[in-house]
């Protein structure tokens, strides 16, 4: 009687985490990928996607909000094929409206903005330099980035005095340097 309560319990168990697990958004929030142009602020939390948008300078799929910028411009979502269909679980959507974080180890990303090309190894630092449109700590490298940019290491008060080699070696395996 015991073994047959016990199976029946852990058969509605594994059913009830399953629900869970299909309910809840599998995000991408491990990068982040922003780039400011023509009056257009493009977002991507895939690489892949980016990197077609930066040789192409557009991409296929896309969702856009019109004037939901900070200062009236249109919002582009880069999304993959995979993300085209859905409404919602969308992990740049979701990061830039705040309803998600990005990781805390192993997360990177890159700003595009007036000719220079910020990059981040912690979404904290990403947030705040959104919210304030500054990197008070950085490693710069004039002329450095994929088209000539100059490339800004954005770092914080734990890591201000450490040159950011890791972060450095990720930027130059995704850019192919």
């Amino acid at each position: 009687m015991f073994k047959k309560i016990s199976y029946v319990l852990s058969v509605l168990s594994i059913t009830m985490m399953s629900q869970a697990a299909l309910a809840e958004p599998h995000y991408n929030v491990d990068d982040y990928y922003q780039v400011t142009k023509d009056g257009r602020i493009y977002i991507f939390d895939d690489y892949k996607t980016y990197d077609g948008f930066n040789q192409l300078g557009e991409t296929s799929f896309r969702l856009t909000r019109i004037g939901a910028g900070p200062k009236g411009e249109t919002i582009v979502f880069g999304l993959t094929k995979k993300d085209k269909k859905m409404r919602s679980g969308l992990g740049g959507v979701d990061m830039y409206d705040g309803k998600a974080e990005g990781i805390a180890d192993g997360f990177y990303g890159e700003v595009v903005d007036e000719g220079r090309l910020y990059v981040f190894s912690q979404w904290a630092d990403l947030k705040s330099f959104l919210a304030v449109g500054e990197a008070p700590y950085r490693f710069t490298q004039i002329g450095a980035g994929p088209k000539g940019e100059t490339v800004v290491f954005v770092l914080n008060k734990s890591n201000k005095k450490k040159k950011p080699v890791a972060l450095i070696a990720e930027f130059d395996k995704k850019h192919k340097r």
